[in-house]
Parts: structure tokens; sequence; C-alpha cells
């Protein structure tokens, strides 16, 4: 079996984990340096002829099930009507103080959806401010419950101009870089992308496409406010409000409180970063993978050096 097989294997294994199938052109995009078009149509060939993989419409599964085929194509259509409602957002929440760049993230930048979707924002803030920026839109959030409305607004992993490289450098970070919707903040994305060039390790075919063209500009009260809090008065008040969040979710990991999915709360905080705790989604997701792994290598006759 040829190193394009044992390459789309690993990917189709990956992207399985979320019963997502992916087109030949996705399977492409994803696979190694140098490989061509044709190659990873004769491995496909090779691969649905011995039957480690499915062609199940105009997608290709480790699994020979065409609800999945269903599934994906209700997913996409969904996250259309979606993506209409997150750039509305993400113009809304670009005009908040300090913030510099946003993206959509999670399973809505992957163009998939359901009724349950939250959308879910990846955002950059000026260097340093990171906690003033994400206490004032989460204030605002709460006012988004009273409407029902606070699925539209998970703004879940924060950076500051100060940690653009993500520490977290494996296979889950990888596809959630590369995959990042960019909304606005075209100058900001395109520093963030060069500081995590080593996706490419992981991805070198699949690019991070920033779409943005023209930038919102920032209202007189917005402008204001940063000029109040740019000195003395804007150190303090940032390193409080993180200090006040970090008791506040260190007390509700320590009650073991679930999220709306049922999944343990836990955030990792820092003054230049907010984000979900990699212990929780990101590593069971990498544990998954890696026995998923296992099972390919032991029931479809691959070799040992097909490895994570």
């Amino acid at each position: 079996m040829t190193t394009t097989a044992q390459n789309i294997l690993k990917t189709l294994g990956y992207f399985d984990l979320f019963q997502y199938p992916l087109t030949g052109e996705e399977i492409y995009t994803f696979n190694s340096a140098g490989v061509t078009h044709r190659a990873v149509n004769e491995a496909l060939e090779e691969l649905t002829g011995s039957k480690s993989v499915f062609k199940i419409g105009e997608f290709f599964s480790l699994h020979n099930n065409y609800s999945l085929a269903e599934r994906r194509r209700n997913g996409n259509q969904l996250a259309t009507a979606h993506l209409i409602t997150a750039r509305r957002v993400a113009k809304f929440l670009y005009r908040f103080p300090y913030v510099k760049g946003i993206a959509v993230s999670g399973s809505l930048s992957k163009n998939f959806a359901t009724d349950k979707t939250d959308i879910d924002f990846f955002i950059i803030t000026t260097a340093n401010r990171l906690w003033i920026a994400r206490t004032c839109m989460h204030l605002y959030k709460k006012i988004t419950f009273l409407r029902g409305r606070q699925n539209w607004f998970c703004m879940n992993y924060y950076v500051d101009e100060n940690a653009m490289e993500i520490p977290e450098k494996n296979i889950f970070t990888a596809v959630e870089i590369i995959t990042l919707l960019p909304m606005h903040g075209k100058e900001c994305l395109d520093r963030f992308i060069e500081k995590n060039k080593w996706t490419d390790s992981f991805f070198p075919l699949k690019n991070f496409s920033n779409t943005v063209s023209v930038d919102i500009k920032r209202g007189v009260l917005g402008k204001l406010f940063e000029k109040i809090f740019a000195g003395r008065l804007g150190d303090y008040a940032d390193t409080r409000l993180m200090s006040i969040t970090e008791k506040r979710w260190r007390k509700k990991v320590q009650n073991h409180q679930l999220n709306s999915r049922g999944e343990h709360l836990g955030m990792s905080i820092d003054r230049h970063f907010s984000k979900p705790d990699p212990k929780n989604f990101q590593e069971k997701v990498l544990r998954a993978y890696a026995e998923k792994v296992d099972d390919i290598l032991q029931h479809r006759n691959l070799s040992a050096v097909f490895v994570l």
C-alpha cells in the first residue's frame, strides 16, 4: 500500500471521529506535500477496490453507510443559513473595544451545522487588554439570554497580540487553525497565520484563506473607551478582571459543573489567552484518534509507518 493511501486513511480516520466523510478534493488538500491529484485518485481506487474505503455519493468514508453522506449534505446546507447569522454577529462583535481580529471556529468553520449548533468565535485582542475586551463582550452576552440567542455568541477562545502562536501543536489544533473562517481584522489574522506556520507540518497543501477585504471602522465611543484604558488604569483593570474570572472558573471546575452538552467545564487562563482547557475536549479527540489509528493498523493491513 502506497504512502498516499496510508495518508488518505489517516485523514479519513480523523474526520471519522466527527462522522464527516470527505470529498476527493478535500482528501487531496489534507494530504502530504508533493502529492498529485492523480496519485490521490489512484490511491482512492486502490482503497475502494479493497473495501478499505467506501464511496458514498460524492464522498469517501471508512464506513459503507449512506446516512453519513446524507448527514453531511444536510449539515452543509444548514451551515449556509448559520453563516449568514455568524457574519452579522461577527460584524457587531468586531466593534467592541480592543478586538483586533475575529473568525468563526468550531463545526461551522468546517461548513457543518445542526439545529443545535452554536456559533463559535476565535478572537484576537490588543496586547494586555484581552480581559477588558472579554469582559465587555461577555457582559453583553448575558443580555442575549433574554432573547434566547446566547448560542449565537459563543466567544470561547481568545488570544491577544502577544500570544498568537498556539502552543498545542497537534493535529487537532492544526485542523482548527487552517479551517478558521476569517470575518474581520485582515492584518491581524494574517499575522496570526504567519505565527502558526507549523500547521504546514500536518497539512502542507491546506492553506488558510484570509478572505477579509474591507474592515469596519471603529466608532467614536469605542475609540474613547480604548483611550481611557490605555495606560496604568487599563493595566490594572485587565489584570483584575483576569483574577476575578480565574477564581470564578476555578470554583466551577471544583464543583464539577457541566455545560449544556453535558461536558465538564474547564478553562485555561493567562494574561494573554483565555481558551477551553486542552485536557478536556482536545485531549479526548487526540486519544480517540490514536485509538482509530491503531484500529486501522490492525484491521486494514497497514505497516507501522502509519502513525499519529
